[in-house]
C-alpha cells in the first residue's frame, strides 16, 4: 500500500477539508501510575461525534463528495460544557448516530491518496489520527498536511489581530456557520477560505 500512496503526485491528490465536533479539547490524558510515580499512563479522554469532509480536486477546486456524519459517543459524561454548548450535542439528534469504526470506515475510504486538510490541523489531526489507530482503519492519506491558519497567517499578516475561523471568513466574505457548529459547515468554510486565500 505504501508503493501506491507513492505513484501519485503531490498536485494530482485530491484535498480532504476536515472539521470534527468532540466531547472535548483533549484526545488524551496522562494519568500518574502509583506504582511508578516518575511514568504517566496516556487514557482515552474526549472523542468525536461528528465528522464533516469536503473532498475537493486540487486542480479545478471542485468539489468531489461529502461527508456529513454523527458519531455515538462511548463517554458522553466526559463532555465538557463548552463543548456541549458548541456542538448543541442532545441524545436525540445523534439517534441516528453511527459507531466511531463505520465512521472512520467510511471516511479513510473517500480520503484515501488525499491531502488532509483544515482550519486547525494540530486539533483535528490528533483526533482523526488517535480515531484511525484505535478502530483499525488504515489511514491511506498523504503524510502531508494542509494548515488553514498558517495559511492565512501567511496572506493576511498585516490586516488581521486574531485568525478563528470565525474572523477570516468575515474577513474574506465567506457566510457565518449558524450555530450548532456542524462538522460539515465548519469543512466547507475552510474549503471556501482556501478558495479566497489561493488567490490572494
Amino acid at each position: 500500500m505504501e508503493e501506491q500512496k507513492l505513484e501519485i503526485k503531490i498536485k494530482d491528490r485530491p484535498l480532504a477539508f476536515t472539521d470534527i465536533e468532540t466531547t472535548g479539547v483533549e484526545p488524551v490524558k496522562y494519568k500518574k501510575l502509583w506504582y511508578w510515580p516518575s511514568q504517566k499512563h496516556p487514557i482515552e479522554w474526549h472523542e468525536i461525534i461528528e465528522i464533516g469532509l469536503v473532498l475537493v480536486d486540487q486542480k479545478n477546486h471542485e468539489i468531489i463528495s461529502k461527508l456529513d456524519v454523527k458519531i455515538k459517543p462511548a463517554r458522553p459524561e466526559r463532555m465538557t460544557e463548552s463543548a456541549l454548548k458548541v456542538t448543541g450535542y442532545d441524545i436525540a439528534s445523534w439517534q441516528d448516530a453511527v459507531s466511531l469504526a463505520q465512521a472512520m470506515t467510511r471516511y479513510g475510504e473517500m480520503t484515501k491518496g488525499a491531502i488532509f486538510c483544515a482550519h486547525n490541523v494540530t486539533f483535528d489531526w490528533s483526533f482523526i489520527d488517535l480515531a484511525f489507530q484505535k478502530t483499525g482503519v488504515k489511514n491511506l492519506m498523504d503524510y502531508h498536511r494542509v494548515d488553514m491558519f498558517t495559511m492565512a497567517w501567511d496572506k493576511l499578516n498585516n490586516k488581521l489581530e486574531r485568525f478563528s475561523q470565525k474572523t477570516i471568513n468575515e474577513f474574506l466574505g465567506v457566510p457565518p456557520e449558524p450555530m450548532p457548529h456542524r462538522a460539515i459547515n465548519g469543512a466547507m468554510a475552510a474549503y471556501q477560505n482556501y478558495q479566497k486565500l489561493i488567490s490572494l
